[in-house]
C-alpha cells in the first residue's frame, strides 16, 4: 500500500505541484487547520514581514503535523491562504524547502483581502496521509 501522486499527461508538469493524490483504504488522514504565524502566547510573529510569517507558519504546520506522527514527507494537499499585496515569490521561496520534492503534493493557493487573524499575511493548512505498516496498531 502507498500514496499515489500523479502529475498527468495533459496537464502542465510542475516541479512545485502535482496534480492528483491517491491514498489507498486504510491509510490514517491528518488534517492541519490553517496555521499562522503565530506562537505559543497567541502574539503574532513577523508584523508585516510576509516571509517571517511564512517560515513560523510552516514551523506551525511541522509541529502540529509531528504531534499526530507525520511529517512535512507526508502532506497531500497543501493550502496557502496569501492577503493580496504580499510577495508570492518570497513567500513561496520561504516555504518551497518543505513544500517541494520529487513529487510534490497538491497545492491549493489564494490570494484573499484579509485572514481571520488582524496582521496576518499568511495561513498554511495541509492534509497529510500515513500508510499503516502491515501488523501496526496505528
Amino acid at each position: 500500500m502507498q500514496i499515489t501522486l500523479l502529475r498527468p499527461q495533459g496537464l502542465i508538469h510542475s516541479p512545485a505541484f502535482s496534480h492528483v493524490a491517491v491514498v489507498p483504504a486504510g491509510a490514517i488522514t491528518i488534517y492541519v487547520g490553517g496555521q499562522n504565524a503565530v506562537d505559543a502566547d497567541g502574539v503574532l510573529v513577523g508584523e508585516a514581514d510576509a516571509v517571517a510569517q511564512a517560515e513560523y507558519a510552516m514551523q506551525n504546520v511541522k509541529t502540529a503535523l509531528a504531534a499526530a506522527g507525520a511529517g512535512v514527507a507526508d502532506v497531500v494537499q497543501w493550502t496557502v491562504l496569501l492577503v493580496e499585496g504580499t510577495d508570492v515569490g518570497a513567500v513561496y521561496g520561504a516555504i518551497a524547502a518543505d513544500v517541494a520534492s520529487e513529487e510534490p503534493g497538491l497545492v491549493t493557493a489564494a490570494l484573499v483581502s484579509a485572514l481571520g487573524l488582524p496582521g496576518a499575511l499568511v495561513e498554511i493548512a495541509a492534509i497529510a496521509a500515513l500508510v499503516q505498516e502491515e501488523g501496526s496498531d496505528r
